[in-house]
């Protein structure tokens, strides 16, 4: 199974020997690639949605790889039993989203060795519930993708100190470790933050709301980090 350039940075997250289960697995290509390759013996399969679920145990079934993948059909990590996976991936969703499918079950989250986040938006969010909720992050990753730059996070069981808020909007480890996508990613959200603030100029009451202040300091914090580039 070959995978695009957003879920192999995903799949590179993953540690040899672990038990893995891909929430949201669409059509499983990712355990499929992760047990192809070796890299895991046994791997979860999980999907909230019907067709995606039938998808997912077709291509399995096609791969030769059923007795290694269990497919499982249900609402996130509800699935699953503590114990059961050592990892969890979640790829292609919103942080928002992400945060609530790993709020539900802390008896399953509390076993976990490392998860394996790809959100689509709402990164910052993500970030700062991971550090509220007994959790670290240690790496991150950028990738282009057809023509997309998408961020990656590697996430264990740990307290440290809470980075400040413009390194949750950039990505503590993105910062830390100087990725050569930094400066693009950095651009990508001053546009953003732009676009959010152009679209709120219009009104003198939205001019006046927290938000805006908000969003109007977040772009003289990003400016100031790009500086520092």
């Amino acid at each position: 199974m070959n995978l695009g350039p957003r879920l192999l940075s995903v799949a590179k997250f993953v540690p040899k020997g672990s038990v893995v289960a891909d929430i949201g697995t669409d059509h499983a290509y990712l355990p499929i690639s992760l047990v192809e390759n070796k890299i895991v013996d046994k791997a979860f399969a999980c999907d909230i949605h019907a067709g995606p679920y039938q998808v997912a145990q077709k291509t399995i079934l096609a791969a030769g790889v059923s007795s290694q993948i269990d497919v499982r059909f249900g609402d996130g990590i509800t699935v699953l039993s503590p114990g059961e996976v050592d990892v969890l991936t979640i790829a292609g969703m919103g942080g928002a989203l992400m945060v609530d499918i790993l709020s539900k079950c802390p008896r399953v989250t509390a076993d976990l060795k490392g998860v394996v986040l790809q959100p689509m938006n709402g990164a910052a969010l993500l970030r700062s519930w991971l550090y509220q909720n007994g959790w670290k992050i240690d790496e991150e990753d950028l990738v282009f993708d057809e023509g997309r730059l998408y961020e990656v996070m590697h996430a264990v069981h740990g307290h440290t100190a809470m980075p400040e808020d413009i390194l949750m909007e950039i990505g503590p480890m993105l910062w830390q470790s100087h990725h050569t996508l930094l400066r693009q990613h950095i651009e990508n959200l001053l546009f953003q933050s732009k676009r959010v603030l152009t679209g709120m100029a219009s009104s003198e009451q939205a001019k006046q709301s927290e938000k805006y202040s908000f969003v109007l300091e977040k772009i003289k914090e990003l400016e100031a980090r790009m500086q520092c580039l």
